[in-house]
């Protein structure tokens, strides 16, 4: 029993070292990584990078997982893109064998890059490979387990020949910390750093850096290599009193005025209220000077600013500033969600007490000695005012709390119809072609007037554009939701004014609606054209009567007066028969009975007079007759809109397919083609369907040549194919249509009818209806406005360039992001432009735009000329005026005059630097005299709350 427990004790002391350990595979792991990546050995694809390419450059990563244990790290590697260089003499390769990135120490091509890794900017290298815990992990803190891990990437490096240098990330990542390794043939550079909050006083110069500097290094040959320096102070501009405010202030005096950025009706607010420039950083760089030649200790310095031979700088803007036209698109944007009727926002029942109504006549009365807000200021009649007896009552009954007031209102209506303020009628009677032919519009300005049919919004000069503008502004400053509801309200109040008046609409396009616009603008063009047919019904009845009465008075008969008032309407007056659904053009005596079963010779007109002729058609006669053919007056078309076309479109597809319903289908799409038809046979008495459809569809008229009876060729036509079609829907209308004139016939488009349609259209409007109807006018104006102000400040910016459809995508997207960047963009450079004094007989105007533009664009930019150049004049003289400002000091007239009182003297130009680098650097032998002279490098950086030092020192391992 003795003998098995010693070998049962003797077993369990058996250690198998075959197996790979935790930190072997973590070595193992890490060789890897490099050997995928292809770090292995010293590339000769990489060469030093050239001036700048840090900046302009394209950096890129590759980035892997691996694991120590069950601690996890991420690797990554960090490097600058270029194009490969390969060398053909291998000799080359074999001499300049020192590592890339050792190189890179001493390299002045690419000192403090404006945006780059911290590592890039600390030490120069163009590429590393940098381990780091993982997201989840804890930071490695202790000494032990930072040596540790440093030690295992030091052999990984030497397993590798891996020439790329690789940093670990320790302390907390807040702080920045990196401790790293190179290896190359015959030389190591470790990389060290130091970090302090606060920066110790004997090294608060570049004198107590030297020191640092030197004693690291520790040479020991005679004389000692030159240090190589690198300086560059930064100091901060924070005050922008001395400048103008962002926004002027509100003129209280415009009937509009008392909002900060309140501007008139028809222009969209621009600018941020807050300025969009929070600082501006100017860096002071002395790029290359030599130990001995400038002192700057704790006693003395001669790092003056204005002396630098190298001025950049750079601007940081505000975060999300306030700016106004991106609340008013947001705050528009958001009544799209409101539910409620404009009757319901103002608290005004549809059904009101009709018994309180007719106590306020008296109310209503008092109407007709003073303007209304929605009537015009023209044709202000008794009559008018009696026609809108209710309208008034009911806004007198709710004047006291109504959103906005009666200057208010007026001051918008006016806006929405300039027409109104003019005396004469013939003014506000134009048509829109004539009201665009305006003196003072440009080419340019027409072309971008196109723009609202990428958008299907409406034109920059019309009616809905205006209303949308109006109603975005009333909505931001006037009272919100409840003014647009009341400014909605009116504007339908003063449509109907317009219909039942026979005023047209001012700034909308004659003719049938745009298809290309918005819905709302194509509903207005809708009402405009029903008040031009009934303008033009009731001129051609005035016409009419005067031509009676002139015949009444020369006749002087008064039984011919009595006939003459017969055949205007036997049993109608005018207003009865204007309102009645069986309506037509001109209804005169000859007419008949409509009803009447037609005869072969009023199927022909053979025995009728023409009437309806309007011009002789290329000089054709009637295949029946020698009598010329002529073109008859026609109706025309019904317009449309593109819900009625929509809606049209479904009650054809509903039909179907059956011969029923494509016979219905087809009668109900012929009503145009027979009343053509109709007008065609009463100007031309004896025509036949040939002759119509020579003139109406000459491709389905086919003229041959044949022999006739006496041998020789002549012209012959006769129908086509498709209309000689049983149950041709032609034939059957040409057999049906009357001889009938223009004038007499049926109206094809009930004016009347449609109006209402219209007007109740745009009363049942919400004001979320509203809103979406006019989204695309207010992204139209937008764009003109961001287009004018860019314009204005000389920017090209890079979305101005796009087409302009994915600029509406962009702004939507804004809204749903609430940012507009570009809007942001563009108030920042006004911001700068004001600041450096550009203006169009500022000297240097277009080097100053360039500059401007550059600071928007560019993570730093050079100042031409450093302090003596006209960039840098004006920020030497804004830095001069915030330190004048900061101790209540009088400015000086002109910097370059002598300091006129002691007490402005003692004030410097500038303060003190809030950030200071200093790169230290040198070709020495370390360890030991005889060792191979190598790179050294030291990066200071000294702020008011971080002291940081970080070195590359390059040690010989062939010769120590």
């Amino acid at each position: 029993m003795a003998a098995d427990s010693d070998t049962e004790s003797e077993v369990f002391e058996i250690t198998d070292f075959t197996t790979a350990s935790d930190w072997e595979r973590f070595v193992s792991r890490v060789e890897e990584v490099l050997n995928e990546w292809k770090l292995i050995g010293n590339s000769e694809e990489k060469r030093l990078s050239e001036k700048s390419e840090f900046t302009s450059g394209t950096w890129e990563e590759n980035f892997e997982e691996i694991n120590f244990a069950d601690f996890k790290f991420e690797i990554t590697y960090h490097f600058l893109k270029q194009e490969h260089v390969k060398s053909n003499k291998k000799e080359e390769l074999e001499e300049d064998a020192v590592p890339l990135a050792v190189q890179n120490l001493l390299s002045e091509n690419n000192d403090f890059p404006p945006r780059a890794h911290c590592l890039v900017r600390w030490y120069g290298v163009q590429e590393f490979v940098v381990i780091s815990p993982g997201s989840n992990c804890e930071a490695i803190i202790s000494e032990s387990k930072c040596n540790l891990l440093l030690s295992s990437i030091s052999i990984a490096l030497s397993n590798s020949g891996c020439q790329v240098p690789v940093f670990v990330q320790i302390q907390h990542k807040w702080r920045r910390m990196y401790a790293g390794e190179c290896l190359g043939p015959g030389l190591r550079t470790d990389f060290e750093m130091v970090h302090l909050r606060k920066v110790p006083s004997q090294y608060n110069h570049l004198s107590g850096l030297l020191d640092v500097f030197k004693s690291k290094i520790s040479c020991t040959i005679s004389p000692v290599p030159p240090v190589s320096i690198a300086i560059r102070f930064t100091y901060i501009l924070q005050d922008w009193q001395q400048y103008s405010w962002p926004q002027q202030p509100p003129d209280f005096d415009t009937p509009l005025g008392g909002e900060v950025g309140g501007v008139e009706f028809g222009k969209l607010p621009f600018g941020a209220c807050e300025e969009p420039i929070s600082e501006l950083h100017l860096a002071t760089t002395w790029p290359r000077l030599t130990e001995g030649l400038v002192v700057d200790n704790d006693v003395y310095s001669d790092l003056d600013p204005l002396q630098a031979p190298l001025w950049t700088v750079r601007v940081r803007t505000t975060e999300n500033p306030q700016c106004l036209l991106g609340d008013v698109l947001s705050e528009f944007f958001k009544l799209c969600c409101i539910k409620e009727t404009a009757e319901e926002i103002l608290g005004r029942g549809m059904a009101e007490d009709e018994g309180k109504e007719n106590s306020d006549i008296s109310s209503a009365l008092s109407k007709l000695t003073e303007p209304s807000a929605t009537v015009p200021i023209h044709k202000l009649s008794v009559s008018n005012m009696v026609h809108s007896a209710r309208k008034h009552i009911r806004r007198q009954r709710h004047m006291d709390e109504s959103p906005l007031n009666a200057g208010i209102l007026n001051t918008i209506l006016l806006y929405l119809f300039p027409d109104a303020a003019v005396e004469k009628p013939s003014e506000y009677t134009k048509t829109k072609s004539e009201q665009s032919n305006t003196p003072g519009k440009t080419e340019q300005d027409k072309n971008s007037d196109n723009l609202f049919s990428q958008l299907k919004s409406a034109p920059s000069d019309s009616l809905t554009y205006r209303l949308a503008l109006c109603l975005s502004l009333v909505n931001y400053n006037y009272g919100g939701l409840r003014a647009v509801a009341h400014v909605w309200q009116e504007f339908v109040l003063e449509l109907r004014y317009r219909w039942e008046n026979n005023y047209l609409i001012f700034g909308l396009a004659g003719g049938s609606p745009d298809l290309r616009c918005c819905l709302l603008h194509q509903k207005l063009q809708m009402l405009n054209c029903c008040i031009e047919r009934k303008r033009a019904r009731d001129d051609a009845r005035k016409v009419l009567d005067e031509g009676k009465e002139r015949a009444h008075r020369e006749s002087g008969s008064s039984a011919a007066a009595v006939t003459s008032t017969k055949e205007v309407s036997p049993g109608k007056s005018w207003d009865s028969w204007s309102d009645s659904e069986e309506e037509f053009f001109e209804c005169l005596s000859d007419q008949g009975d409509m009803d009447a079963p037609q005869t072969e010779e009023e199927k022909t007109g053979s025995k009728r007079k023409a009437e309806g002729r309007l011009h002789q058609y290329n000089s054709m006669n009637l295949l029946n007759s020698s009598e010329p053919l002529y073109v008859p007056v026609t109706q025309e078309p019904a317009p449309m809109t593109e819900d009625l076309l929509e809606e049209q479109s479904e009650v054809l597809a509903k039909l179907g397919t059956s011969a029923e319903g494509t016979h219905l289908r087809a009668r109900m799409q012929s009503a145009c083609l027979l009343s053509d038809m109709e007008s065609f046979k009463a100007a031309n008495p004896g025509c036949i369907l040939d002759d119509f459809v020579r003139w109406y569809s000459p491709r389905d008229y086919v003229e041959e040549e044949v022999v006739d009876d006496t041998g020789s060729l002549v012209m012959k036509g006769h129908l086509s194919a498709r209309m000689k079609i049983p149950g041709n829907m032609w034939v059957e209308a040409w057999e049906t249509a009357r001889v009938t004139p223009a004038r007499r016939q049926k109206r094809l488009f009930d004016d009347t009818k449609e109006a209402e349609r219209v007007l109740h259209y745009m009363a049942m409007q919400k004001p979320a209806d509203v809103t979406l109807h006019l989204l695309p006018c207010l992204i139209h104006g937008t764009i003109l406005k961001l287009k004018e102000e860019g314009e204005c400040v000389c920017l090209m910016c890079p979305i101005m360039s796009r087409q302009y459809i994915y600029i509406y995508i962009y702004i939507l997207k804004i809204w749903l992001s609430e940012k507009i960047a570009q809007y942001t963009v563009i108030t920042q450079a006004r911001s700068l432009k004001a600041k450096f004094s550009i203006c169009d007989k500022a000297e240097n105007r277009e080097d100053l735009e360039i500059f401007v533009r550059s600071l928007l664009e560019e993570p730093e930019v050079l100042v031409i000329g450093a302090g003596q150049g006209p960039a840098g004049s004006i920020i030497h003289r804004m830095f001069v005026s915030a330190q004048r400002a900061a101790v209540l000091a009088p400015l000086d007239e002109d910097l370059n005059q002598e300091r006129q009182s002691t007490e402005s003297s003692r004030v410097p130009d500038f303060p003190s630097p809030a950030g200071r680098e200093i790169l230290l650097r040198t070709c020495v032998p370390r360890p030991a005299p005889y060792s191979k002279a190598l790179p050294q490098r030291l990066f200071c950086v000294l702020l008011k709350d971080e002291f940081r030092l970080a070195g590359a020192f390059s040690s010989d391992t062939c010769f120590f």
